[in-house]
């Protein structure tokens, strides 16, 4: 079993939309019984709330649904829990980094660098309209394809449980 986190300012744009589209992609790979998928933010504005409508609406237009998503903030329990924790931006990867145990052996990066874009962040589309979760969201798949291939590879590595 592997487990990815998705972490964003708020856990109401971005991360939710990267947790619906990642685990919809393992669906479509065969993989959702071996990749747990969820997301959390930096910040506790939004905390039991579900996703912003415009995510809602990006992603239903999709196909994918992510109302039963809610808010929730990174912990420390975290760190150990996940193996691969992905910030949308680099100030989430700051405060990802600031918190991270020094033994902590998770995989800790930007998520756009599963999309060959090792140093671009997923844009905030919070104060922008629906054109900016349009953008988000083809971002958040080309990312989702990479990841999917590593986990893929991972997962064919890993040796049998017996």
């Amino acid at each position: 079993m592997m487990r990815v986190l998705f972490v964003c300012l708020g856990n109401i744009c971005r991360s939710p939309t990267a947790e619906g589209v990642l685990r919809a992609r393992l669906a479509d790979a065969g993989l959702d019984a071996q990749v747990e998928v969820d997301s959390c933010g930096i910040g506790h504005w939004h905390v039991g709330k579900g996703p912003d409508r415009r995510a809602l609406e990006a992603a239903g237009q999709r196909g994918i649904d992510i109302g039963a998503l809610r808010a929730r903030v990174l912990d420390a329990a975290d760190f150990r829990r996940f193996d691969y924790i992905l910030a949308m931006d680099h100030d989430n990867l700051e405060a990802i980094e600031a918190q991270r145990p020094v033994d902590c052996p998770a995989h800790v990066g930007l998520f756009l660098a599963f999309a060959g874009r090792p140093d671009e962040a997923v844009p905030d589309p919070y104060f922008g309209g629906g054109e900016g979760f349009a953008r988000v969201f083809e971002l958040i798949e080309a990312a989702s394809e990479g990841l999917v291939a590593e986990l893929q590879e991972k997962l064919r590595d890993e040796p049998a449980v017996r």
